[in-house]
């Protein structure tokens, strides 16, 4: 039987492929999955528990952003430049001596990189202080994330091939994901990926640290140093949180 291998959709470090055996084209979802918080204690200061998949049709090229993102970071002086958003927010880690504006522009190419990419995006999320303990947590989001993939059931299926990639940050998501996807779907294959090679990853983790902040707005719990970065709630409604949702895929 031939196979034939025809260039598709470049993810910064992987080039994916469309492929077709003896000449029927095999279609593709690749989701990229992150996720903020921890499975320990309730603490005030981390009061939730979320993860976030970002879905992509592989069919979808989106070369043309991506070598538009390289080219925004890169003359912004971040070549090659693995994007972390709550970092960035907070001023940590390695933007620690980076002024408000350039993390600004920094997280600003990354909204503009979504708005040209045909993704979508979910977010799930726990409030621990209702969770007594780690079984209790894993049982809940595997509820949540079961009930999410039934009411999208004829969509996932219509794919021949569902690529998860997920950088086995904690072992009880690797052990949800293993066991609701592969019990759901038929043909499912788990990656652990890094998430510098994977620009789709990075755009996981913005919309992950974004849900987070939406999430302490409505609780009026939004930290000096994320008020700082925003302005002002209006602000970030405007050109962050109202751009983004339209993206969600309830």
């Amino acid at each position: 039987m031939g196979l034939v291998v025809r260039p598709g959709s470049i993810e910064s470090g992987d080039v994916p492929r469309f492929i077709i055996f003896g000449g029927n084209f095999v279609s593709e979802l690749s989701i990229f999955i992150d996720e903020s918080g921890d499975f320990g204690p309730y603490d005030y200061r981390s009061p939730y528990y979320i993860i976030t998949m970002v879905f992509h049709d592989q069919s979808v090229d989106i070369s043309t952003p991506i070598t538009k993102l390289e080219a925004d970071l890169s003359n912004r002086g971040f070549p090659n430049h693995c994007v972390h958003t709550g970092p960035i927010i907070r001023r940590e880690n390695e933007y620690e001596f980076e002024t408000i504006e350039t993390r600004r522009r920094i997280l600003n190419s990354m909204v503009t990189f979504i708005k040209h990419c045909n993704v979508k995006y979910h977010s799930f999320h726990i409030e621990k202080k209702h969770i007594e303990d780690s079984v209790q947590a894993s049982a809940q989001l595997s509820l949540l994330i079961s009930r999410f993939l039934r009411n999208h059931y004829e969509e996932l299926l219509s794919y021949d091939k569902v690529k998860i990639y997920y950088d086995n940050g904690q072992i009880e998501i690797s052990r949800i994901l293993a066991s609701v996807f592969t019990v759901l779907l038929p043909e499912v294959e788990i990656k652990k990926v890094t998430p510098s090679d994977y620009r789709l990853f990075q755009t996981a983790d913005m919309f992950c640290s974004m849900e987070l902040i939406r999430l302490k707005m409505d609780a009026a719990a939004l930290s000096p140093s994320e008020l700082e970065f925003f302005g002002n709630v209006r602000d970030m409604k405007k050109n962050y949180l109202n751009p983004l949702e339209k993206f969600r895929w309830d």
